[in-house]
């Protein structure tokens, strides 16, 4: 079903799929994983299993039944580009982006060799926002090559949770840069300078920055909750969004 989302960087959820597994350093406390649980146990129909994937192709028409225009996160329950969902239901997914222009849909992955594969030879909607999970060198940054190539008409990255320093960034062709550190009773802690730098890239180079939360630790090195931490990065909140004519017209 599509929910009203709190995630602060989009508006609705729209879970075709859900259920996943893991494949690098960011999913090791991974919210959704968590959130199924906690779903299953409430009796939710579509969490008997837990999280194991499922695809669940009665939700497929969801966004053609709203007619007010939306921003939607594809699959925050999931990663639409998991080995075992077919092409078939990817293109099943995209057709139903594609007869929905009002909307704009944002897709994250972490599986960015399945990404560049399947988009070699389609084309991305023009009302797809494209992004990777950039959590940390080892794993994240490689996905940035991979993304820059695709030609979607906003290329994003999410950099949540923030794990270590990631160094210089070549953000050319990257429109928008999402940071946030980790939540939850296992969350890391994200130092401020780790988040500082990223934004100096995105000032330097032209991408749009929004700092999203610092979750579990604050910017003082302290354990509190997320609200109590907040979302503020040297005195202010930082809620950039790509530009409306770039997500528009590309």
């Amino acid at each position: 079903m599509t929910t009203t989302s709190r995630i602060e960087w989009t508006e609705q959820t729209w879970n075709p799929t859900i259920g996943c597994t893991k494949v690098s350093a960011g999913c090791k406390h991974c919210y959704a994983e968590t959130l199924a649980k906690r779903l299953k146990a409430m009796g939710a129909e579509a969490y008997r299993q837990g999280f194991r994937l499922k695809l669940l192709s009665e939700r497929l028409d969801e966004p053609r039944q709203r007619k007010k225009p939306t921003i939607y996160f594809v699959n925050s329950m999931s990663d639409l580009f998991h080995e075992r969902i077919p092409d078939a239901f990817i293109d099943a997914v995209m057709g139903v982006i594609a007869d929905t222009p009002q909307h704009r849909y944002q897709i994250l992955t972490k599986r960015h060799e399945r990404l560049g594969t399947y988009f070699a030879h389609r084309k991305v909607p023009s009302n797809v926002w494209l992004g990777v999970s950039v959590e940390n060198q080892r794993h994240g940054v490689p996905r940035i090559d991979v993304l820059r190539r695709i030609p979607a008409k906003i290329r994003f990255l999410s950099c949540e949770p923030l794990l270590e320093d990631l160094g210089p960034l070549n953000l050319d062709g990257i429109h928008w840069v999402i940071v946030g550190g980790e939540s939850g009773p296992k969350a890391r802690p994200m130092h401020p300078d780790w988040a500082r730098s990223i934004r100096l890239e995105c000032e330097n180079q032209g991408a749009t920055f929004f700092f999203k939360q610092w979750g579990g630790w604050g910017a003082d090195g302290k354990r509190r909750s997320k609200k109590a931490n907040g979302r503020e990065l040297d005195g202010r909140q930082w809620n950039g969004m790509p530009d409306s004519k770039v997500a528009a017209m590309g």
